[in-house]
């Protein structure tokens, strides 16, 4: 690239010397330039004749007074910098190498079609609870194993899904490189050697590190990368498989790769993702604090949320979707709530959150008195809305303001859910793969209550697998 760039820089400037020379004989017929060897070897010469202007080809198809016949000068400036331009502008070699890599896997990999005809083998977190210690250590290095068989098989069942997806859908710019994210990680996790020792364990925690990362925008990209699309999309419910299996896929894979990187660490009540003494009572103080921030934020004021039912109960389980779900359903309850008194928005009711806890499942009911949600949209708000923008602006949860709001929380747990449209439905497809439910009962006029439902790790039930 920097050769490129010299050679550019040469031609330019004997380019720039080419026109000087024709400007000045032009000017003055006794002008001789320093390239002038003599009378037969002479530039000066050759640049004011018919070979000096448009490439000694114009003036004998269109005439000499063309507007076109320009200098031979004028024309190699603009080419050595248009070519400067393009050297400026090129991919660097390395990651042009990768893209090449990754778009040629997306039609030629047959790795990853023999992958995508393997079954995927789930975990029950009480399996995950019991193999997650040890005393020899040796419950590392099984996780680590496991991981490496398993999750390339995942990410190959979603670059299936992918290839299965209208191809105006899929060509989406957008969606493309969510679609490349996925192949690169099945590359870079297929290539990494047999883990054997400790050392090499650690380099792949540093890879699912790396994964992790670069795939914390993912739902975010969907939701945008739909929406680009959206005029190609006669009805949003057939994508909605699509995307069920897309992001409870994602919520797996991260919640496997977070557990492993968490049996490093040893904290208190906790085998590596899975708390063995969770408090839902807490969990919700802790994002209705953080919801109510956002509301305060938006609204200079938040209602007061009341928790209630079985506060004291304690038991086995895993926050990190309860991370992804609670606030999406808290802060819809406040915004719902402050819209609907926006006269005394200092005088708003209090929300209610109900914990019922039995030998099965745990039941949250969160209930707002913001005015419910219109009969017309009740059976809408738990599907996908990504080209359905103006039903934002006839009920709050939909989207509104609160979208903005929650830019702020992107660097949280809460922020992959801050796409417009994406929150509610990705709660009740989160809820559903976890073995429960999300239910809306709206009482129009009033509030709505919303029932989400979650089976126990260790219940009387069969549990739900990871």
């Amino acid at each position: 690239m920097a050769a490129r760039a010299v050679l550019c820089l040469a031609g330019a400037a004997l380019s720039l010397y080419a026109l000087h020379v024709e400007r000045a004989r032009a000017r003055d017929p006794s002008y001789r330039a320093a390239c002038d060897l003599g009378p037969a070897i002479s530039c000066t010469r050759v640049f004011a004749s018919r070979w000096g202007r448009g490439l000694g080809l114009v003036e004998g198809l269109l005439g000499r007074d063309s507007a076109a016949n320009v200098p031979n000068g004028a024309i190699g400036v603009l080419f050595y910098l248009l070519q400067g331009l393009l050297a400026a502008d090129q991919t660097p070699p390395d990651l042009a190498r990768e893209r090449s890599k990754a778009v040629t896997s997306f039609y030629h990999q047959p790795a990853i079609d023999i992958a995508a005809e393997k079954p995927s083998v789930r975990l029950t977190p009480t399996t995950m609870l019991y193999s997650g210690r040890s005393q020899d250590g040796s419950h590392i290095l099984k996780s680590a194993r496991y991981l490496q068989q398993e999750l390339p098989v995942r990410i190959a069942h979603r670059i299936k899904g992918f290839r299965s997806l209208p191809f105006i859908i899929g060509c989406n710019p957008t969606i493309l490189h969510v679609h490349e994210l996925y192949i690169r990680a099945f590359q870079k996790l297929s290539e990494f050697p047999p883990i054997q020792a400790r050392g090499d364990e650690a380099r792949y925690c540093a890879l699912l590190r790396e994964l992790l990362e670069d795939h914390k925008d993912v739902v975010t990209l969907l939701a945008e990368g739909l929406r680009e699309c959206r005029r190609h999309i006669q009805d949003e419910r057939l994508l909605r498989p699509f995307l069920d299996k897309t992001l409870t896929s994602r919520l797996g894979m991260r919640m496997l790769a977070a557990h492993h990187l968490a049996l490093h660490e040893d904290k208190p009540d906790f085998v590596g993702i899975i708390c063995t003494r969770l408090s839902p009572k807490k969990l919700i103080e802790k994002w209705v604090d953080f919801a109510r921030r956002l509301c305060e934020h938006q609204y200079g004021n938040a209602p007061r949320v009341r928790i209630n039912g079985h506060v004291a109960a304690r038991f086995p389980f895993i926050p990190l979707p309860l991370d992804y779900v609670l606030p999406e359903l808290l802060k819809n309850a406040m915004r719902a709530t402050m819209e609907s008194h926006l006269d005394t928005p200092y005088n708003v009711p209090d929300i209610v959150v109900t914990i019922a806890n039995n030998d099965i499942d745990l039941v949250i009911r969160i209930s707002d008195r913001g005015g419910g949600i219109p009969h017309d949209l009740l059976d809408k708000v738990t599907e996908y809305h990504f080209s359905t923008a103006e039903a934002s602006a006839q009920d709050p949860r939909l989207g509104g303001p609160f979208r903005n709001l929650l830019d702020l929380s992107n660097s949280g747990q809460a922020g992959p859910m801050h796409g417009f449209g994406f929150g509610l439905p990705t709660s009740r497809a989160y809820a559903e793969y976890l073995g429960g439910s999300l239910c809306l009962q709206s009482l129009q006029g009033v509030g709505t209550d919303v029932y989400l439902r979650l089976r126990h790790i260790d219940g009387k039930g069969e549990s739900f697998r990871i």
